[in-house]
């Protein structure tokens, strides 16, 4: 363990002249309103020119531009006349479904999620001497290489751990001797990986976050072998790299649960459109981490976490439902948490009636809340899972299921684990980068022609005009 303390803050334009910082000031101030009168576009045209704004269908379905074995994300069905029709949902990795990967590893006493990364990257379960030299191998590249962790990490610590980590990846291209080489066979050498010490890059970016900016002790323990994805990421984010078996056991659920879902979504989309390009693995996964922070695709638990502290900073008794059901209102109405007028962690894109990864997680948040006496708590989380669909209709006059989604009990069982606000999308995206590298393998197998989408340009053509007559 090191503790060590680093220098103040940085600006990206201290070295900058004064007169130079205010020219750049002044200039944008002057130039912003530009971004504004020559970006904007009449929402009729997408009508008009048949665009499929956001990739999506009038019927709110997606635009289907692919094919995947690796996932299904069933939410809905679709009736004879291309109406959604809401179903109970379902997530399969590979064709199995992603409740049987949890019960298992619950009903078998095991950590499951280096099992759910062999089936994604391999698209078969694996037997007990595979799944245990997967797991091996695994273990034996947490590992950073040397010098990596002082150089690229601690000699410059982010406020942000994803961009970090983005980062991180992409200089591990310095330290590949074929980064270039795009077979499947070295493809799946980099994945394993990747997947592999991702975790490390999350855990010691945090660290670095940690000391320089909030002027903590910097604690930093090297990954054990032997042990799971889960227990080395508690291990590496404590202090003292204490844990408990069902703090580790809960957290690889919430790993199985966030390893894939579908080709789709828009990380893993961009893991296909960038892969498309026949760019190295190291370029693809960082894109697919910058897509994954947005606030909202990743960040969207974050979002649950802040609204759960804004309730409790504004309701002084959690377990007086009425005085929480008056301050969802509040947030309907956008009175209250960020007045954007939404319940974080209700609806979900694809799923109508039910979020399977919810409520698999919020069978084991139940667990934890009861060992821990955090049942007061959980039944805060539930009371919004269940009366928070029928709060937003009666607030807004539509008549709408919002099922909980993942986010909502992640929320929780990452504050029960006191697993830090900063690295709620990081570990979702140690969890994501098995289903990101299952697919770069499989674009790069199967498909073999680059993404190249069409956009309808409705800028009316204008004459250039000399600068002296402008």
């Amino acid at each position: 363990m090191l503790s060590t303390e680093f220098p103040g803050g940085r600006d990206i334009t201290a070295c900058l002249p004064d007169d130079t910082r205010v020219l750049e000031r002044d200039f944008i101030t002057r130039v912003a309103p530009l971004l504004h009168k020559n970006n904007d576009i009449d929402k009729s045209f997408y009508d008009k020119y048949d665009v499929k704004m956001g990739l999506r269908n009038k019927n709110g379905t997606g635009v289907r531009v692919g094919l995947t074995h690796i996932a299904d994300v069933r939410g809905y069905d679709i009736d004879e006349n291309r109406k959604k029709i809401a179903v109970p949902g379902k997530l399969f990795y590979r064709g199995i479904d992603v409740e049987d990967l949890v019960n298992a590893s619950i009903r078998e006493k095991r950590f499951g999620y280096e099992e759910t990364s062999y089936l994604l990257l391999f698209g078969e379960l694996p037997e007990e001497e595979q799944l245990k030299d997967y797991a091996t191998l695994l273990g034996r590249l947490r590992e950073l290489p040397p010098t990596f962790t002082r150089d690229m990490i601690m000699a410059n610590p982010s406020p942000s751990i994803m961009n970090q980590m983005a980062r991180s990846i992409l200089s591990m291209y310095s330290f590949d001797e074929k980064a270039e080489d795009t077979s499947l066979n070295n493809v799946l050498r980099q994945s394993i990986h990747l997947i592999s010490c991702l975790s490390t890059i999350a855990a010691y970016s945090y660290q670095a976050k940690r000391s320089h900016f909030q002027n903590q002790s910097l604690h930093l323990h090297y990954p054990l072998p032997e042990l799971s994805t889960a227990e080395n990421i508690l291990r590496l984010i404590r202090p003292m790299g204490e844990y408990t078996d069902l703090e580790a056991r809960l957290l690889d659920i919430a790993l199985i649960l966030h390893a894939e879902h579908g080709g789709g979504n828009n990380s893993t989309f961009t893991t296909h459109l960038v892969s498309s390009t026949g760019t190295d693995t190291y370029s693809a996964i960082s894109a697919a981490i910058g897509s994954l922070k947005g606030p909202k695709h990743g960040g969207a638990n974050l979002a649950v976490i802040h609204m759960m502290r804004d309730l409790k900073e504004n309701v002084s008794d959690i377990t007086d439902l009425n005085e929480v059901e008056k301050y969802l209102y509040k947030v309907i109405r956008g009175e209250a948490n960020d007045g954007t007028g939404l319940i974080y962690g209700l609806g979900h894109a694809v799923y109508t009636v039910s979020d399977p990864r919810a409520q698999l997680l919020k069978k084991m948040a139940r667990t934890l809340a009861e060992k821990n006496g955090l049942m007061d708590e959980f039944m805060l989380y539930d009371f919004i899972e269940t009366k928070g669909s029928q709060i937003f209709s009666e607030a807004t006059g539509l008549d709408i299921i919002l099922p909980a989604n993942v986010d909502l009990y992640s929320g929780f069982v990452y504050n029960a684990l006191n697993i830090p606000l900063d690295l709620a999308t990081p570990i979702f995206a140690c969890a994501r980068i098995s289903g990101w590298c299952a697919h770069r393998i499989e674009e790069l197998a199967c498909s073999g022609r680059i993404m190249r989408p069409a956009y309808q340009c409705v800028k009316t053509p204008q004459l250039y005009v000399s600068l002296k007559d402008r």
